[in-house]
């Protein structure tokens, strides 16, 4: 249904949302759910969610709302997930192991082929079962393995050059953790994952919560002030 359509990013990356919650449909046993029933979930409109399902069809039938496992199914083929995706991670610090001992990420079809470090007092090491290899193996390991996907959990500084040789070895998508934009060719995917402009996005709407409600507090008093001040008028 897609065929020679753009489909925006913004409706592309509200897809992941709509294939967790059916997931938590399914658990609860419920194998139809209405558009409406939905969006209370959500928290969206309905008409978003439908709007959002036209592009690829739209899976619900009138009167009896979308089947809970069919239209799972089929969102997890637009994404992908259907099909199993090799990765590997290149560093293996916290932020690395954190990833490969990620249990789900397998269960979403992304198999943890391999990791890489250039420090010696990790290459040998086994995390979850993956053996820590030394970068200088990379290109070889990509050569002998099937690998789509690189995950850089790597300073910045060492990110652009890692990431150069990803693309001279064939790596198609990039998962990028290191804090710095990647100059890669159009037809190598980037999706970049900046932990700390999250972070700041969380603090800004914590304080807009936060600064609103002392302003409401502040014209509670204000009020109460002048109410007290009619009253000692009066009295006056």
């Amino acid at each position: 249904m897609t065929e020679g359509r753009q489909i925006s990013k913004a409706v592309i990356s509200r897809l992941p949302r709509y294939y967790r919650y059916l997931g938590e449909l399914m658990e609860e046993g419920i194998e139809r759910i209405s558009s409406n029933e939905l969006s209370v979930r959500m928290k969206v409109t309905a008409s978003q969610i439908r709007q959002d399902l036209n592009n690829f069809g739209g899976f619900g039938q009138q009167g009896y709302g979308y089947n809970v496992r069919y239209l799972y199914d089929e969102i997890a083929k637009i994404l992908g997930i259907d099909r199993q995706h090799n990765l590997i991670i290149i560093g293996s610090g916290n932020l690395g192991q954190a990833i490969a001992n990620y249990t789900n990420f397998q269960k979403r079809g992304f198999l943890i082929k391999g990791m890489f470090d250039i420090r010696p007092e990790v290459i040998g090491r086994e995390i979850r079962g993956i053996r820590v290899r030394s970068l200088d193996e990379l290109e070889s390991f990509l050569a002998e393995n099937e690998v789509q996907i690189a995950t850089l959990t790597i300073p910045k500084t060492e990110a652009p050059a890692v990431a150069d040789r990803l693309v001279k070895a064939g790596i198609k998508a990039i998962w990028n953790f290191a804090h710095t934009d990647l100059n890669v060719p159009d037809d190598v995917v980037v999706e970049n994952v900046h932990l700390s402009e999250n972070l700041m996005r969380l603090s800004y709407r914590v304080c807009r919560l936060q600064d609103e409600r002392e302003q409401k507090e502040r014209k509670k008093a204000e009020r109460a002030h002048k109410t007290e001040d009619g009253r000692n008028g009066k009295r006056s």
